[in-house]
């Protein structure tokens, strides 16, 4: 498993720092929407790392895998080359296959986009399976502590 770069604080939410390349943008500076979801994709990932989920191994051992079933996002102020950002993460609900997190990119204070995401958890054949006791456990005690500040 590789190091994450995220971290949690003390209340459970996840912070990803990113920044917005020249890549990341159109051709007037500013962020395409689409890769507000690369983002959040990487800060997810590290969030699982730190929860000491190996998505790799599972995957390799055909045990299964986390795969985005739904996601609705709420584009809010346009991120601009060169911009600092920050991925903010938190659980909002757990459930036997599923967590459904929260997830804003940030700049400083100020909220960029604000995203609900359901991850999936999947069977080596693409269905729909309990997600292990541990992290839904593990997930379960992230929700408490963020809704107590969220």
């Amino acid at each position: 498993m590789s190091a994450a770069t995220g971290q949690f604080d003390a209340r459970g939410v996840h912070r990803f720092a990113a920044r917005a390349y020249f890549e990341d943008t159109d051709l007037t500076g500013v962020v395409y929407h689409a890769n507000y979801l690369r983002y959040m994709e990487r800060a997810r990932s590290d969030m699982l790392v730190l929860c000491g989920i190996d998505q790799l191994a599972l995957l390799g051992a055909a045990q299964g895998y986390f795969a985005v079933a739904d996601l609705s996002i709420a584009y809010k102020r346009p991120a601009r080359l060169g911009d600092d950002l920050t991925v903010v993460s938190w659980v909002t609900r757990v459930r036997a296959a599923a967590t459904v997190m929260t997830q804003q990119v940030r700049r400083g204070d100020e909220v960029l986009t604000d995203a609900a995401v359901t991850a999936c958890w999947l069977d080596a054949q693409g269905r729909p399976q309990r997600q292990p006791r541990e992290w839904a456990q593990r997930f379960e005690q992230l929700r408490q502590s963020a809704e107590t500040e969220n």
